[in-house]
């Protein structure tokens, strides 16, 4: 079992509002400059907010929701210092009730 970092918020703030994608490109840089493997994903309407121990985040995050998963929980921090207005927390995986931490629900109701 792996221990996930999430940072979490509605697809309209984080994929409209904010300039999300100049983020995601400065850190892809980074890690390539630090010979770095890639540890985060973006996951459109995450599944893992659908498990029962997630819905008091889900409840807060407007919908739909995207999250950034990461294993790296400074990563996260980070973008929770960037980003502010974000839900962050941790889950382990695959799990009875998070089978699979980069699974979207939009794929599975599809």
């Amino acid at each position: 079992m792996t221990t996930y970092y999430y940072a979490v918020a509605s697809e309209k703030f984080l994929l409209e509002e904010e300039p999300f994608e100049e983020v995601l490109k400065e850190r892809h840089r980074y890690y390539q400059e630090q010979e770095q493997a890639v540890d985060f994903w973006l996951v459109k309407t995450p599944a893992f907010l659908d498990a029962p121990e997630m819905a008091e985040v889900k409840s807060c995050c407007p919908q739909p929701a995207v999250a950034v998963v990461s294993t790296n929980k400074t990563f996260i921090t980070w973008l929770k210092l960037r980003l502010e207005y974000v839900a962050t927390g941790e889950f382990d995986a695959p799990s009875a009730t998070i089978p699979d931490a980069l699974a979207s629900a939009a794929a599975i109701s599809a």
